[in-house]
């Protein structure tokens, strides 16, 4: 087929070295820092060092620390806690009028249940304790002249 090219041996390839290109010094020195606006951040900023030489990169703003959150004087648990007991006091302040009521008119009802007892049982004793003489018409025995003899009645 075809014949290869010859290769040169490798100390006769050639070396390409580069070299960097040195900046020159500013002539008009610029402020150390660019300015930045608050809400703006610029692409590029440059600082000249005091030996002349001028650093370009970018503005790297520093991370801030997290402000901290004031705790309130008082924890919420003590605030839940403390509303919670004035709710239960007020709770068992309807249950003390609740109950002290209850006991009124039970009271009441046992006052009135004696007094109809008293009543109805004086009209019972009223009625068995006068002789106003023979409303039903029956028979009235006179059992003072009437003899006993041996457990029989004979009148």
């Amino acid at each position: 087929m075809y014949p290869e090219p010859a290769r040169p041996a490798p100390a006769e390839r050639a070396v390409t070295a580069y070299q960097p290109t040195p900046i020159p010094p500013a002539t008009v020195h610029p402020a150390p820092v660019v300015p930045v606006q608050p809400t703006t951040v610029p692409a590029v900023a440059s600082i000249v060092l005091p030996d002349g030489r001028v650093v370009t990169g970018y503005a790297v703003d520093h991370p801030q620390p997290a402000p901290i959150v004031a705790k309130p004087a008082v924890s919420r648990a003590a605030v839940n806690v403390a509303l919670g007991s004035v709710g239960f006091l007020a709770v068992c302040g309807g249950l003390l009028l609740l109950t002290s009521f209850i006991a009124a008119l039970t009271a009441f009802i046992t006052q009135l249940i004696t007094l109809a007892a008293v009543i109805f049982g004086g009209w019972i004793a009223v009625q068995l304790f006068t002789g106003t003489g023979h409303r039903d018409g029956g028979t009235t025995v006179n059992i003072h002249k009437a003899v006993f003899k041996r457990n029989h009645f004979r009148g």
